[in-house]
This record gives C-alpha cells, sequence and structure tokens, in this order.
C-alpha cells in the first residue's frame, strides 16, 4: 500500500489547508430558489433549514439520492461519505450559518474519515484521513454536510478531469464533453444539481476553467488570503482554495467563511460582500492568448458581449495586451509545473520502494517528470527569473493603465471533447494542445492574484462559456461586487444542463 504524503506531492497543483473560525453572521434571508432554477443554492437552502421549510435529513437525503441517480452518467465522486453524512443530520441540523447544506470535498485535500486519492492509481487503496486541515475544520463548523470527495485528475495536472484511476467525468451540458479541471468533479456535481456548492482548488485555473465550462461562479482567491496559508508568500506557492458555485451570494458568503481575518492575514480581508457596488470602474479587455492568438469564435463572442455588457453598464472599457512574453511564459510555466511532477514521482518511488511507472503514475505526469531532469540548474534559475518579471509586469499593469479590473476569457475554447487532454496523449501532441487552450489563467497564480469566472454566455449548441474578470491582489470585493452586478444584468439561474437532477 503506497500512502501519497503531503511532503511526496506538497508542490503539485493543488491548494494547501486553509485555517480559521467559522464567520458569525448567517447568510442573508433569501427565496427557497432563485427565480427560474428549480434548485435553491446554498444560501437559500440553508435558510429554508432554518426556517423550518426543509429539514437538514432531507436536503441531504435528496443531495444522495441525486448523486447515486447521476454517479453512473458523470462520475462526480470518487469516494462516498453518505452513511456518515446522514448520521450528522439524524438529530436535526448542526450548528453554523450553513447547517445541513450537502456539500463536496474534492479529491486533492484531506478530509477527516475519508481517503484521499489524488486522482492517482498510487494512492487508490489508501486508508482514510486521521486528520485534516483547518478550512475543513471550517466547512464542518459552518454547519456543511460532506457527502464525499469529488473527482479531480491526478494532482491536478491536467485541465480535464480524465484520470485513469478513475476515468473520466462527464459534462452534464454533453456527455461527449470535459467538465474541465482540475476540479472536474465538484463543477458538475454543482451544475447538475447534486449539491449548491463544493470545494475547489486552483493551481494555474482549476476553479475558474470548470467554472467556466459547466456555467458557474468561479473565484480563485489572492495567495494567502485563506486561512491557515500565511506562510504562502512564495511566487511557487501559487495554488489556492475556494468553491464553486451557482450563484455570487453563495461565492461570496463561503469565501467570507473561509479568509484569514486573524493578525498575520496578509490581506485586509474582505468581509462578506451582499451585492453590487455604484462605483463605475476601469476594465481593460484582453482578446489573445499567451501565444498572441485570439480564442475560438464563440469565445471571441463571449468577450466581446461581455465587453459590450460592462460598457451598457457604464464601465469605461479600453482593449489591451498582455504586459509580457505571454510564449515564453507558458514555457516557464510549463517548467515550473514540471517541478511540482518530480516532487510527486520522488515521493511516489520512495513509498513505493521502485521507480514509480505507469503503473502508479501517468504517462502525462511521467513526461512532465523527464522534463524537469532534462532542465538544468541555470535553464530553471532563468525560466524563474523571468517569471518574476512576469509577476512584476501583471501587478504594474493595472495602475499603468488606470485598470481597476480586466476582463479575458478563460480558456480559448469551449468545452474539449473528452480524450483531447487526456493524460494518456501523446507529450508532443498534447502540449502544444495545452500551450493554446490555456493561456489566460496561470499569471493569477504566480501574481497571486484573484480573478472569477461568471457565466455569461452559451454557445447555440447550448455550452456554457464564462468570462474572467482579473484584479490586483487583495482586490476579491470589487470582483465580488461587480459579479453581482453582472448577475442581476444577465441572470443565469435558470440555465439547466440536460443531464441534471
Amino acid at each position: 500500500m503506497i500512502r501519497l504524503t503531503r511532503r511526496a506531492v506538497a508542490a503539485a497543483p493543488f491548494a494547501f489547508a486553509a485555517a480559521r473560525a467559522v464567520a458569525a453572521a448567517a447568510p442573508p434571508a433569501a427565496p427557497l430558489a432563485s427565480p427560474g432554477s428549480p434548485w435553491p443554492d446554498a444560501t437559500a437552502m440553508a435558510q429554508a433549514i432554518r426556517s423550518g421549510q426543509l429539514s437538514a435529513a432531507e436536503a441531504v437525503e435528496t443531495a444522495i439520492r441525486r448523486a447515486e441517480a447521476l454517479q453512473g452518467r458523470l462520475n462526480i465522486i470518487v469516494n462516498s461519505d453518505f452513511d456518515r453524512a446522514l448520521e450528522k443530520v439524524r438529530a436535526g441540523a448542526p450548528a453554523g450559518p450553513f447547517g445541513g447544506v450537502p456539500f463536496l470535498i474534492k479529491d486533492l485535500e484531506d478530509y477527516r474519515g475519508l481517503p484521499t486519492r489524488y486522482g492517482s492509481q498510487a494512492s487508490r487503496f489508501d486508508p482514510p484521513q486521521t486528520r485534516q486541515k483547518p478550512l475543513m475544520d471550517a466547512y464542518d463548523r459552518a454547519g456543511l454536510i460532506v457527502i464525499g470527495k469529488s473527482a479531480t485528475p491526478e494532482a491536478g495536472f491536467l485541465p480535464s478531469t480524465e484520470p485513469v484511476a478513475f476515468g473520466p467525468t462527464h459534462s452534464p451540458w454533453d456527455l461527449a464533453r470535459s467538465t474541465g479541471g482540475s476540479s472536474g468533479g465538484t463543477a458538475a456535481a454543482v451544475s447538475s444539481g447534486v449539491v449548491p456548492a463544493g470545494h475547489a482548488t486552483d493551481g494555474g485555473g482549476s476553479i475558474r476553467m470548470p467554472a467556466s465550462h459547466c456555467g458557474l461562479v468561479g473565484l480563485k482567491p489572492s495567495r494567502g488570503r485563506m486561512a491557515g496559508t500565511t506562510f504562502e508568500r512564495r511566487m511557487t506557492d501559487y495554488a489556492v482554495q475556494n468553491v464553486l458555485t451557482r450563484s455570487v451570494r453563495d461565492t461570496a458568503a463561503l469565501f467570507a467563511l473561509g479568509e484569514d481575518v486573524g493578525p498575520r492575514a496578509q490581506h485586509p480581508p474582505v468581509g462578506l460582500v451582499t451585492g453590487p457596488s455604484k462605483r463605475r470602474l476601469r476594465i481593460g479587455v484582453l482578446l489573445e492568448n499567451g501565444l498572441g492568438h485570439r480564442p475560438a469564435d464563440d469565445v471571441m463572442a463571449a468577450n466581446d458581449a461581455a465587453a459590450k455588457l460592462l460598457s451598457d453598464l457604464g464601465h469605461h472599457v479600453d482593449y489591451t495586451h498582455l504586459p509580457y512574453d505571454g510564449a515564453q511564459f507558458i514555457d516557464d510555466f510549463l517548467l515550473l509545473w514540471a517541478q511540482g511532477a518530480l516532487q510527486l514521482y520522488t515521493g511516489v518511488s520512495k513509498a513505493a520502494g521502485r521507480p514509480a511507472d505507469t503503473t502508479l503514475l501517468e504517462p502525462f505526469t511521467l513526461s512532465l517528470v523527464e522534463l524537469a531532469r532534462r532542465s538544468t540548474a541555470p535553464v530553471l534559475q532563468a525560466a524563474g527569473d523571468r517569471l518574476a518579471a512576469n509577476v512584476l509586469a501583471y501587478d504594474t499593469w493595472f495602475p499603468a493603465h488606470l485598470y481597476d479590473l480586466v476582463l479575458s476569457p478563460v480558456l480559448s475554447s469551449g468545452p474539449p471533447l473528452l480524450g483531447e487532454y487526456a493524460p494518456t496523449v501523446a507529450f508532443d501532441v498534447i502540449v502544444p494542445r495545452l500551450k493554446e487552450y490555456v493561456g489566460y489563467t496561470p499569471i493569477h497564480n504566480l501574481a497571486g492574484a484573484p480573478a472569477i469566472s461568471v457565466p455569461l454566455h452559451w454557445t447555440k449548441e447550448g455550452l456554457p462559456i464564462g468570462s474572467m474578470l482579473s484584479a490586483r491582489a487583495g482586490n476579491e470585493r470589487t470582483l465580488l461586487e461587480l459579479a453581482y452586478e453582472l448577475e442581476q444584468a444577465r441572470p443565469w439561474a435558470a440555465r439547466i444542463p440536460p443531464v441534471h437532477a
């Protein structure tokens, strides 16, 4: 049996745990379901449970029934926790602002009593965890009821949830398509109505990409924003945690529960953001990806429509370009990514007592390992220096143009077909695809900056395409306020995928 330890995967692209006491205030009163939606969001469900309209047992039982009904088609949960979830609500709703609301934890994070698989064959038979980090404690204190662990690609390396160990997760919008990654299991579960919200992580876009592909709200926080992450100060601490939801108010409330408000907090606390601001913003609009190419036509249409909406709402829109060499940035980021794979390989090999091969790690991961081994110290140093310069360029981009935020696509194309980014695709084939596809999101991870994807556009085939807004580090409030305004202007609650609860 191989135990994939935290040390073994420390540099892999997923978030470290956070710590924080739960906010005292409960979410604001809300109708049971948003107009046009058949499901309550987490805020409305919590209120319904508190008011007696719905029991916590009914909420959890319904989520379990939905998960069981959709698992065979979507493949969203890799480890269920149904019995414990029902036991937690047997005597009524637990205390907390989200008491009795069903929830999922992404399978890159430890949760006491459940194994952590990391989407990998190397750990698929590991025992349940006996410990969990403080962010998971905060979710428990909030009263959220964990019904299981959601699917993820191996160590979160790929932007599509298709791990060899557990099989692909299918989009509820089109079963032939990907949910994105690496928070793909959570995204499919929330989008299809199994749970109203779920845990997610982001090491290069892994909250925002599934949000875009599944019609959800996905906020990537600033580095060090979430509680328990005060040690995350370096550029290489690029992974963060938060949630995927169907409504801005759920994202705002769960973000407020998790942010660091202690004396060592790296940013002034945001608190609970409850609505839009009257302030009009200056927003840069980015079209080209890291390679300098414009996105696919449907993504262009989504970006143009979002820019027009912002202008119609009275915001100042100004087209812009990346302030650094995007092509070189992608190559350098891939080298950084490969170092995480090498550390993972080293840990797995040590635990197994033999060099890790395809019986333990996926072909894509092993190819990343080879890339890392071929990279000499001077090459890595030069890449690190360039990445640091890119981070500075990003941070000064905003004041240099007086931008408050930047609007861009999340990805260069809409939801891809399953198999296009599978871990078994030849490395020399998949890498050029990745460079074209994922050219907008990684800079925010290195810069420690927040960014949010909001579902403003659907293609003629009915597939969602998110719009991304990004800011300087620490400016989540402005992102959430604008997301509220966009949600009011272009409501998306009535958008229901073909495969749903």
